[in-house]
């Protein structure tokens, strides 16, 4: 697993792909249920999913999400983070009814385990928001990633390199639904955090 990640550090991802898939085999010895496993076909999927091989991602995501429902049932932190990611993976494809359905399950799971003002419910928030502007319905977008943008500020603090990312996000729904102004202003704002950040 160390040789994957550092690997995937050194942005050599099929040698990721080689390494991880050796992990499965070797976590499958515990059993095939085993946690472990589940971990490891995560990693393989996101590797997969970052070079873009969308179709070989898909079942072993699908695989991770079987393991640990199976070992944790259906309310728990690892079972939504397959959710989000295979909501993810739906939305690059294009597939937006099941994008929806699975990103929305992983923030009801995530806002119950965790509460609503939580860094991971933002995420959740933010790649729902996502789907619905890839979907082209840019006031639901704007609407969530306003609140996306309410919890960074108020858990990180405005001046956080995440909050720049939200502000752009947000910005570019408001200006695809002709509030120019209000997205030239988070622009501004999103611009003086990033150049804080550098100086």
């Amino acid at each position: 697993m160390q040789a994957g990640e550092a690997a995937v550090q050194r942005g050599q991802y099929a040698e990721a792909e080689q390494i991880y898939s050796v992990a499965v085999k070797k976590a499958e010895e515990f059993g095939v249920h085993d946690r472990r496993v589940a971990v490891t076909l995560a990693h393989l999927a996101q590797v997969y999913s970052t070079q873009g091989k969308f179709v070989e991602a898909e079942p072993v995501y699908l695989e991770a999400l079987k393991i640990y429902q199976e070992v944790h049932g259906e309310n728990h932190l690892d079972v939504a983070a397959m959710l989000n990611n295979l909501g993810v993976l739906h939305r690059k494809h294009g597939q937006f009814a099941d994008a929806q359905r699975l990103l929305t399950r992983a923030l009801a799971i995530k806002e119950k385990l965790l509460g609503p003002d939580h860094l991971e419910v933002a995420l959740a928030v933010s790649n729902l928001a996502a789907m619905y502007a890839a979907q082209g319905d840019g006031e639901q977008a704007a609407a969530l990633f306003a609140r996306s943008l309410a919890l960074r500020e108020k858990l990180l603090g405005a001046d956080h390199p995440d909050v720049a990312k939200n502000l752009m996000d947000y910005a570019g729904v408001l200006r695809k639904i002709g509030r120019v102004a209000e997205a030239d202003a988070l622009e501004g704002r999103a611009g003086a955090i990033r150049s804080k950040t550098k100086s």
